[in-house]
């Protein structure tokens, strides 16, 4: 690893992101991708296979982007790979139904304890913007509640202290989004269940919906609180609100039913997306029912889309579902992160460096802070310097973290004892280098 770090090239990736600002704003397709969180220029990746990904300078890294979560079997799993292959000779897309959308949800029905319908849309961010629609209309109030960190995709309306890419360049607010789109949000602290309830009083009968990431990944791997969840169902409850929990991100990664499984607390919608689609664009809104039944066609709450059930990501999805529901998948999971988790709180509690580290299932966090992290403030106060000194050395040295503080990390069941033991040691020569530097 040593040797690595000091002859690994980038020029050709340098090329390719000089070539791409030329048509491409920025030069990315999703911000993050930039790198603005930790310096330098982006890595044009060329190909992957399990949990290696190598870029188009030769370099070969163990990722833990994992293409920020849905390759929960590694990067172009057989299984996946053989049913997209097989899907895409029967025809990539008919914008008419197939039965394969019907047995993706059925899977999700059978995972997903809060679910009995499915309606697919083509991405997360689709997914939330119109559960919040449903929401909206099943209840027909107009207002929605939201946390200052949690991310809910590119939705105007859920644009305001947001998380991920628009927290990674330090503007949670984006330009564009008018004050009109805006005056229907509320946005309290995440774990701040005092917040909530004052929001509810403040504005009594008006509030159709809490939205939230149940474990927030977008700010970083934040967890809830003691009692937080349960508080948010009893408040929505007793306020005659939706809570729509966003598991776009947790789904299916840190149980086989979601947050909502390894919690006990069910929410009345869920936002599906990342592994429902095996990689492939996807999202979803699942519910009970008697809420799912008010959108068009046989209810009034209008929902579409060209590629919705696209039968090319249904495969994909289906193949990753079935994997994920052999024996032993969860246990594995939770063990490799785990001893990721242990392995990076060891290493930097050997050096001196102070740190926060969660993990649960498939998702792995870490911050460089002295302090818990629990929500947005004090998720900002960890030292982003330094973060991205890390994520550079230990990127010379072949392990590829987000390129964010302010992101989750995932682990698949192609990462092994091999590469998560390789990983800390590469973080042993990290720190050595970059301790010894100061």
């Amino acid at each position: 690893m040593r040797e690595n770090a000091t002859r690994m090239s980038h020029a050709k990736s340098f090329d390719a992101f000089e070539r791409a600002k030329q048509v491409i704003p920025g030069g990315v397709n999703s911000t993050v991708r930039a790198f603005k969180g930790v310096g330098g220029t982006p890595i044009f990746f060329e190909s992957a296979s399990g949990c290696r990904a190598r870029d188009v300078d030769g370099n070969e890294y163990i990722d833990y982007v994992m293409s920020w979560g849905p390759l929960i079997l590694g990067h172009a799993d057989p299984g996946v790979v053989h049913a997209v292959r097989h899907a895409a000779e029967r025809g990539t897309s008919f914008g008419a139904p197939t039965e394969a959308e019907t047995e993706l949800a059925r899977l999700i029905v059978k995972m997903v304890p809060s679910v009995e319908k499915v309606r697919f849309c083509s991405s997360g961010a689709e997914a939330t913007s119109a559960a919040l629609r449903l929401a909206r209309g099943y209840t027909r109030r107009e207002k929605i509640v939201k946390f200052a960190g949690c991310y809910h995709g590119g939705n105007d309306a859920l644009l305001v202290s947001a998380g991920s890419s628009a927290l990674t360049i330090g503007k949670p607010d984006s330009a564009g989004v008018t004050h009109g789109t805006i005056a229907d949000t509320i946005v309290v602290p995440y774990n701040d269940l005092d917040a909530v309830r004052a929001a509810f009083e403040a504005h009594d009968g008006e509030i159709a919906a809490v939205i939230v990431e149940p474990y927030a990944g977008n700010m970083g791997f934040v967890l809830p609180r003691p009692g937080f969840l349960a508080g948010l169902r009893e408040v929505t409850r007793a306020g005659g609100a939706v809570l729509l929990f966003d598991e776009v991100m947790t789904g299916f990664r840190v149980a086989p039913g979601g947050v909502q499984e390894r919690e006990g607390i069910l929410p009345d919608l869920t936002t599906l997306g990342k592994i429902v689609g095996g990689g492939l664009p996807v999202g979803a809104i699942a519910g009970p029912a008697e809420i799912m039944d008010h959108f068009t066609p046989d209810g009034d709450v209008f929902q579409a889309g060209t590629l919705s059930g696209n039968p090319i990501a249904m495969a994909a999805g289906i193949a990753t579902l079935k994997a994920l529901r052999e024996p032993g998948v969860y246990p594995r999971l939770e063990a490799t992160g785990a001893r990721l988790a242990e392995g990076l709180d060891d290493l930097f509690s050997r050096h001196g460096v102070p740190h926060q580290t969660n993990a649960r299932g498939a998702m792995v966090g870490f911050f460089f802070a002295s302090d818990p992290v629990v929500d947005l403030t004090s998720a900002k106060r960890s030292d982003t310097a330094f973060y991205a000194r890390f994520f550079h050395a230990m990127l010379a040295r072949g392990v590829y973290f987000a390129p964010s503080q302010f992101e989750a990390g995932f682990v698949s069941l192609a990462h092994d004892d091999a590469a998560v033991d390789a990983t800390i040691d590469a973080g042993e020569s990290a720190l050595e280098a970059l301790l010894s530097a100061v």
